[in-house]
């Protein structure tokens, strides 16, 4: 008698938690169990991330191989993770998630007011990130993948006084809905913002001036309307993402007149896509929860604290008619393809989550195993979770 008014006692309870932890995932920082509000502010960067499309329709479907992203990443080895950050895209936050936030046998070190963290191996003072926030911008400001595979190599021999051909290099990336990416630009680059000062290296050359005009005069665009944003034809907002992953060798680099503009287009597209696949990772900032998922089961790493998934941006606070975002798709029409195929790319992968019995920040199988009732979501509190599944499996695998 007393067993069973235990067992319904844990039960009643258990489905207490489990609402609450249900309601944290659904309307995350509505209730807050101790997460630290703050932590991931940004001073250059305040973009919140906005809500999945829920009409969106599948368009592209790919063989198991091109889904299957778990690598054998070795930190005590000679393998190194490069983060590609595109402007835009949440990058700031994800990069600080990565010199931060992961639970490490040797974290990061890093101290109050330096910009740069020391991200070295267990073993010994080499570091496995190359990222702004590990490495700076060793590479230039905002380096594309045609700059980092080119770079990143020679950089870490000069850093670690020894050439190494052993080195495994993990490239990562996060991308963005396109229109909500161009729309945070603009914002970025009204309120004075620039990035001039990028390399753009290419075939062992920055572009020349004629290759690469600017958009304004002065120091920097500062007050510009969105018209005047759109109207630039040399505004490298255009297409960003595209333009940043794929191999711009192919094409002649900056020089517009090297190959036909439509056969330009395609080729950049496809060079995108086949480094996206390439990639060993890549989250979308429209799914923070479940790239923290996807980046954790790639690299058997563990975050300390869930990721937030913000429901508005600066970006959505603009007015904009039909007209306008037209004309945004339009000046983005490759981002928006690759956008698309990234969703259909990563989302096979990230679906695994639900009914698999595994959760991120525990580690392992929750509760009974893969039948276990705990769903694999990512709750605000650990703790609770921990709770939680000692409580379900008291009850129900008895």
């Amino acid at each position: 008698m007393v067993e069973r008014s235990s067992k319904f006692l844990l039960i009643v309870v258990g489905s207490v938690c489990f609402m609450l932890i249900l309601y944290q995932y659904v309307a995350p920082g509505v209730i807050n169990f101790g997460s630290p509000h703050g932590y991931f502010a940004e001073e250059d960067e305040g973009d919140i991330f906005p809500t999945p499309d829920p009409h969106y329709v599948k368009k592209y479907y790919f063989p198991v191989r091109d889904l299957e992203r778990t690598i054998d990443f070795q930190i005590k080895g000679e393998d190194v993770i490069v983060f590609l950050h595109i402007q835009k895209t949440g990058g700031t936050t994800f990069g600080r998630h990565l010199v931060q936030n992961v639970r490490l046998e040797v974290p990061c070190d890093c101290r109050p007011g330096q910009k740069k963290c020391t991200c070295y191996r267990p073993n010994r003072k080499e570091t496995w990130l190359f990222s702004r926030f590990s490495t700076g911008w060793s590479c230039g400001l905002h380096a594309d993948w045609t700059e980092l595979t080119n770079c990143v190599p020679g950089v870490l021999d000069k850093k670690e006084s020894q050439q190494k051909n052993l080195r495994k290099f993990y490239y990562i990336t996060l991308l963005r809905d396109p229109v909500s990416r161009y729309l945070s630009e603009w914002r970025h680059v009204q309120r004075g913002a620039t990035w001039k000062t990028s390399l753009h290296m290419c075939d062992g050359r920055t572009p020349t001036p004629e290759e690469l005009p600017s958009c304004y005069e002065g120091s920097d665009w500062s007050g510009c309307t969105l018209q005047q944003f759109m109207d630039c034809p040399y505004n490298l907002a255009n297409n960003r993402q595209v333009r940043m992953l794929a191999d711009l060798s192919l094409v002649g680099c900056y020089n517009m007149s090297t190959v036909p503009e439509k056969k330009r287009a395609q080729l950049l597209l496809e060079s995108a896509k086949k480094n996206l696949r390439d990639m060993a990772f890549f989250g979308l900032t429209e799914y923070q929860r479940k790239t923290q998922f996807l980046f954790e089961r790639t690299f058997r790493l563990r975050f300390i604290r869930p990721f937030m998934q913000y429901n508005s941006t600066r970006a959505a606070g603009v007015d904009l008619d039909n007209t306008t975002v037209q004309r945004i798709e339009e000046l983005n029409e490759l981002d928006m393809e690759l956008y698309d195929y990234a969703r259909d790319l990563g989302n096979p992968a990230l679906s695994d989550c639900a009914g698999s019995g595994y959760n991120p920040l525990i580690g392992g199988q929750t509760g009974c195993g893969s039948s276990s009732p705990v769903p694999c979501f990512f709750p605000a509190n650990k703790g609770a979770l921990a709770l939680l599944s000692l409580i379900f499996s008291m009850a129900f695998c008895r």
